[in-house]
């Protein structure tokens, strides 16, 4: 076995998702379908909210950003991985760096998007009086600005510890892109402190960014339960059942990923939670907010009729 560190490294060389030749082209096109459908359904919801003045708030305007960063999220790995189905399966170091740095990026800032949505919707019904002052324009931009510059840094110190290790030949991921588990598996290093800056990383922005979303819906929660009105409380927890959909599918999947330590099983059984993880959310967060809400729903027929009205 030979062993090359981060400046004499070949391409890596991904196994994919499957090795049977009959499913390649079903897959590709299946993968084609569900990325275009992602691109374009979080690209209309954000043009959506910049054309209708009615969502100029800021919930919108968090989810707008939640949409952009989905399309980015999608885009870092979907690419890729159609690639691999009909295409030479390999990846560039610097490649593999790049994705491997965007995922840890933009994973984190998505889920301080979530944690500000999830505040947002404690301001709203737990201080309805002092919400605008508490969501002002600046505020919101400093919410989604500051965890995201706090996101892209930690993404720079994880991957630089990654690609300092020594990996070992044959350079073959058992993935279908780039992440630490599956390149903690071929190093030849000891992996030990990467290992636990991982998942240093990971409690304080992933669960920390948790903590954020249950503390804010125990809030309100208990705000809800001391309504008297059965109309009230509905109305006040139907403002959050999108967001706790999106939270229920982000958090549950990411903790089914993550939650172990990296081996031959776990890195198989990761690629499959993976593909729901990297590919599907992404089209999922746009539908739930969509189908679930009776703003976007309202905002989309006020488009189309003017669309039909100056036609």
């Amino acid at each position: 076995m030979s062993c090359l560190n981060y400046t004499m490294l070949p391409d890596f060389i991904f196994l994919g998702l499957t090795d049977r030749q009959e499913l390649q082209i079903p897959l590709f096109m299946l993968f084609l379908v569900i990325y275009v459908i992602t691109v374009l359904w979080n690209l209309g919801m954000i043009t959506l909210i910049k054309m209708d003045t009615q969502l100029h708030t800021p919930m919108y305007f968090f989810l707008s950003n939640l949409s952009f960063v989905d399309i980015c999220y999608s885009s870092n790995v979907t690419p890729r991985l159609l690639a691999n189905f009909v295409d030479y399966k390999g990846i560039s170091f610097t490649g593999c760096l790049i994705q491997c740095y965007l995922f840890i990026a933009l994973l984190f800032t998505e889920s301080f998007i979530l944690a500000a949505m999830a505040y947002d919707r404690y301001a709203a019904i737990c201080s309805p009086l002092s919400y605008a002052t508490k969501m002002s324009r600046r505020t919101c931009v400093w919410l989604v600005a500051a965890p995201s510059a706090y996101s892209f840094f930690d993404a720079t110190i994880q991957t630089i510890f990654t690609f300092h290790l020594t990996f070992c030949g044959p350079y073959v991921l058992n993935h279908f892109f780039c992440a630490d588990p599956p390149l903690l598996n071929i190093s030849c290093s000891d992996t030990r402190i990467k290992f636990t800056l991982m998942l240093i990383s990971m409690s304080i922005n992933l669960i920390g960014s948790f903590v954020v979303i249950l503390t804010s819906y125990l809030f309100i929660l208990y705000t809800i339960l001391k309504l008297h009105s059965a109309d009230g409380r509905y109305k006040a927890f139907s403002t959050c059942g999108s967001h706790l959909t999106a939270v229920t599918v982000f958090y549950g999947t990411l903790f089914a990923k993550y939650i172990r330590r990296p081996s031959s099983r776990s890195l198989e059984e990761g690629k499959i939670v993976s593909v729901f993880f990297v590919v599907v959310i992404p089209m999922l967060n746009p539908l739930i907010y969509s189908l679930r809400n009776k703003e976007v729903k309202g905002a989309l027929k006020r488009l189309l009729s003017r669309k039909v009205l100056f036609s």
